[in-house]
């Protein structure tokens, strides 16, 4: 991976969808972590995503692609 990917990646995730119907779910912080966000992708869209103060952890279900500083990662195969 190269610098300049690794400095737009930065805490972002991308996770492209490769199947309809890809769940991804954001977690908070603090002492109980709790489902706070939820959203449904069909084949071939796009969801860009930030960790923040509130987000701490993100549950992707499904057949999808996800760039991030780390890498490019395929789940759900």
């Amino acid at each position: 991976m190269n610098e300049e990917y690794g400095t737009i990646a930065g805490d972002y995730i991308i996770v492209k969808a490769e199947e309809n119907g890809v769940n991804i779910i954001g977690l908070t912080r603090g002492k109980d972590t709790k489902f706070h966000h939820t959203e449904k992708l069909d084949k071939g869209e796009v969801y860009i995503a930030q960790f923040t103060e509130n987000t701490s952890a993100m549950k992707v279900r499904g057949r999808a692609t996800i760039y991030c500083k780390h890498g490019v990662i395929n789940v759900g195969e």
